[in-house]
């Protein structure tokens, strides 16, 4: 078998079924020869970004795989690696290397070398009958333990040789639980505790421990919020529900969080980060964790417990089970909650109502909110604007129906992440929400999304500036109109062959919605346009 079979065949036993990539990587041949779906991108960092959503709305249990040539498509790659290992997503990279002979010499660009420091491993295979384990190891690793990037830069000059006949079988997972002398420490300290939140991250996603977050919520009477990445980890219409953190938050989220006595992190990092919540100091702090190294990374620790989130809750549920027989009477903090968010919703509502042109990006998101079904949306935000503008607004109520994403912030990433999306859950309704700043980057992979047959709905905020920068770029603003962009990219997705509508009274808003719905149905990508107004007010406190 050749060294490209090989791959190809490998990673059709470990159930990958779409490669994302660019040409000239001869792995694309190869994997379409083995039945694996290649979908060919503009750039490299929106591939990236598909094979990135396709592991996260599956936690991990389809891994997705991306490809490029060596050179300048690596180089193009970088970014897309980067946001993947900040954000602790396992994706299997493949990267077509120079030949053997002159790989490494300078100027050449080695993946290997240079992509180390953003991911979890990175193998030069340059032994044809060792490509194999090189898989082997990545895919383990990508399977097992904190999620990120795994390299095998495969040397173009060994695609066809010959490796004989392949001995592989698929990698198993495994999990690692808690201390238990661990779980009584942290359950003491829960007990102990008077106004506990709980604080739920990525990790309760990748464990798919759902159902015993919610269980151990209910249990303590304790509130939740949870990180971007966490959003829809805890249905956010359950009545202990703060909503999700991030650079804008609901006024519960900081109510609480402000007058807590505990912080109980599960599957979280504490990362400190400019876009997640912003945790006052003296705050006492628990967390979970599977990564050694995030342990009190951040913040100082009265309680720390390694393992799976899944595994961690069941832990703290048995051992605070010996002491809270029955769920806590949670009726006194429903109703704090209650009255924060209800004074917080009043003043925001104007905004979600807002019935005059320019339209409010808030009344957009309010309509789309309206127009979809929560149980079959999976929806993600884009950097700046728009991440802020939803993710205190838009409530999930479904697990993975949210793609929240933030520790760094590449303009543009919504896009792929909507069409990875799609590609691993054809049934749902795929959503990006961007400004007219992030489509400047990525836009151009609407065509992909035509070409492959993707059907997501693209819902642009356009206000024909970087409004965010307003602040922060007043001077070369007045003078040289620095922060000013345009463009009509309604008629740019009609002229790449999918659907577009620009949209600019507030009378229009559902009816355009509706439409663009009507069309993924149909299987074409809708584009939608709402002419915004410079709107720079944002849920902080």
């Amino acid at each position: 078998m050749k060294v490209g079979d090989a791959i190809a065949e490998i990673m059709k036993r470990e159930g990958i079924e779409i490669l994302c990539g660019y040409p000239v990587n001869h792995l694309l041949e190869y994997a379409a020869k083995a039945d694996i779906r290649p979908i060919i991108v503009r750039q490299e960092r929106i591939g990236l970004h598909m094979a990135d959503a396709i592991s996260r709305v599956t936690s991990g249990r389809k891994v997705g795989a991306f490809c490029m040539q060596h050179g300048p498509g690596a180089e193009n790659a970088y970014g897309g690696v980067a946001q993947a290992f900040s954000e602790s997503v396992p994706l299997l990279v493949i990267p077509q290397g120079y030949p053997r002979r002159i790989a490494g010499i300078d100027p050449n660009f080695s993946s290997t070398r240079e992509m180390r420091g953003v991911a979890k491993s990175a193998e030069w295979a340059v032994v044809p009958s060792e490509v194999p384990h090189a898989m082997r190891r990545a895919m383990s690793r990508l399977k097992n333990g904190r999620g990120g990037p795994c390299i095998v830069e495969v040397p173009t000059d060994i695609w066809n040789d010959e490796i004989g006949e392949l001995d592989y079988t698929p990698v198993l997972r495994a999990r690692c639980g808690p201390d238990p002398a661990d779980v009584r420490r942290a359950a003491a300290e829960i007990l102990a505790a008077k106004r506990p939140v709980i604080y739920a991250g990525t990790g309760v996603h990748w464990a798919e421990a759902w159902a015993p977050l919610r269980r151990f919520a209910e249990l303590l009477g304790a509130p939740v919020t949870t990180s971007l990445g966490g959003k829809s980890s805890f249905p956010e219409n359950h009545p202990l529900s703060l909503g999700s953190g991030g650079n804008a938050v609901p006024k519960p989220v900081h109510h609480f969080v402000a007058n807590a006595d505990l912080i109980i992190g599960i599957g979280c990092s504490f990362t400190e980060t400019n876009f997640g919540i912003k945790f006052p100091k003296g705050k006492r702090f628990i967390q979970a964790t599977s990564e050694p190294d995030h342990l009190a990374k951040d913040v100082p620790l009265v309680g720390a417990l390694l393992g799976d989130a899944g595994l961690v809750l069941e832990a703290l549920i048995a051992e605070l089970s010996q002491t809270i027989k029955s769920p806590r009477d949670a009726s006194a903090v429903v109703a704090e909650i209650q009255k924060v968010r209800e004074e917080w919703m009043a003043e925001w509502r104007p905004l979600l109502h807002h019935n005059e042109a320019p339209l409010s990006p808030y009344r957009v998101i309010h309509e789309l909110m309206a127009a979809t079904d929560p149980a079959n949306t999976i929806i993600t935000h884009d950097a700046g604007s728009p991440r802020d503008q939803i993710s205190p607004f838009w409530v999930s109520t479904e697990p993975m129906s949210y793609i929240g994403w933030g520790k760094t912030t590449q303009l543009g990433m919504g896009l792929g992440l909507a069409m990875g999306a799609k590609l691993a859950k054809p049934e749902k309704l795929c959503i990006n929400l961007w400004g007219d700043a992030a489509i400047g980057f990525t836009g151009m992979d609407f065509e992909t999304a035509v070409r492959e047959r993707i059907p997501i709905l693209s819902i642009l905020l356009n206000n024909f500036s970087m409004a965010i920068e307003l602040k922060v770029m007043p001077i070369s603003t007045e003078k040289y109109r620095s922060t000013d962009i345009s463009g009509d990219y309604a008629a740019m997705a009609r002229a790449f062959g999918g659907y577009g509508e620009r949209v600019t009274e507030p009378g229009q808003i559902a009816a355009a919605i509706k439409r663009g719905i009507e069309q993924t149905k149909n299987g074409t990508p809708a584009l939608l346009e709402f002419i915004t107004g410079k709107e720079t007010r944002v849920s902080k406190f």
